[in-house]
């Protein structure tokens, strides 16, 4: 048996994570087991800067600088060996986000990849779907961030299609004007993509729909129904924000974004006639560690 120590770094528009996995790799089978073996999540949110002024503020870069640095001494406690940093649609969308990056790089020699929603998907694709994906059945997979939504439909186990959309949660909270004709837009592409597909369910992606789902306390790999889901969305907007953070036990940073986060599921839902929503405990994070090991082996 062997152990090797791989690290991730999810820099999103909500939160900054480090996920630090043990990968242990047995003689005799071909696929390794991926073991958690630390998280931190701080909640730097970008996308309140780079989705209202078009640039990540003084402030919050000081913050991820802090991040980084405190991440860089964490990995080298943990022993990592390799790792990957990426960042999506804040640092993607600010204009000084290459800079901040480059700035990062020199301070603490990380290298911090921003990529597309088109890269992010594949990167979360590759972690393990096959306990919910069946060959012979059609899902939406709807991952829902701060500042972009992306659709990919599956049919017969392959991908159809897939969009991003720039329809996230922060980017809703702190722009009421998102106008009606960008929900249109998501509303065609999804219609349009499963028209012709029977009997699809969602999956659903995101620290938003993992809350839900422990929040319903279901177990693992049983789906949501849409019933439980609009009666949930319900529940959550008659609540004040103290009240979720009291009551339900959620961070701050969470407990004002899950309200859009929510709406985006139901709306999923009701426009491919899903009736099931599954959610795998699957994120870019475990992502970027599944394909750090699969790109070297």
């Amino acid at each position: 048996m062997r152990i090797e120590k791989l690290a991730a770094i999810d820099i999103g528009s909500n939160a900054i994570r480090l996920l630090v996995s043990n990968v242990i790799i047995q003689k005799n089978s071909d696929e390794p087991n991926f073991k958690k073996s630390a998280l931190v999540r701080v909640p730097v949110r970008l996308g309140t800067d780079a989705f209202i002024k078009g640039e990540i503020s003084q402030e919050n870069e000081n913050r991820m600088m802090k991040a980084m640095k405190a991440f860089k001494l964490l990995m080298e406690v943990h022993g990592v060996e390799k790792y990957r940093a990426c960042a999506t649609s804040a640092m993607r969308e600010a204009a000084n986000g290459e800079e901040i990056a480059r700035n990062i790089k020199k301070e603490t020699g990380i290298d911090i990849d921003i990529i597309d929603g088109k890269e992010e998907a594949a990167i979360i694709f590759s972690t393990d779907l096959g306990n919910v994906i069946q060959n012979d059945k059609s899902y939406l997979y709807v991952d829902v961030g701060g500042g972009s939504t992306e659709f990919t439909v599956f049919s017969n186990g392959k991908i159809i299609n897939s969009k991003s959309f720039k329809i996230g949660t922060v980017r809703l909270l702190n722009n009421k004007k998102i106008s009606k004709n960008s929900w249109d837009e998501i509303e065609d592409w999804v219609k349009i993509n499963t028209k012709k597909l029977k009997h699809i369910s969602l999956i659903g992606s995101g620290g938003n729909i993992n809350k839900i789902f422990k929040l319903s306390g279901k177990p693992i790999n049983k789906p949501l129904s849409l019933i439980y889901m609009k009666a949930h969305y319900k529940f959550l907007k008659q609540m004040t924000y103290e009240e979720r953070i009291s009551e339900l036990g959620l961070n701050p940073d969470r407990a004002d974004v899950i309200i859009p986060a929510t709406k985006i599921y139901v709306s999923a839902m009701k426009w491919s006639g899903a009736k099931k929503l599954y959610v795998p405990k699957i994120g870019l994070a475990d992502g970027i560690i599944k394909s750090i090991y699969h790109n070297k082996s």
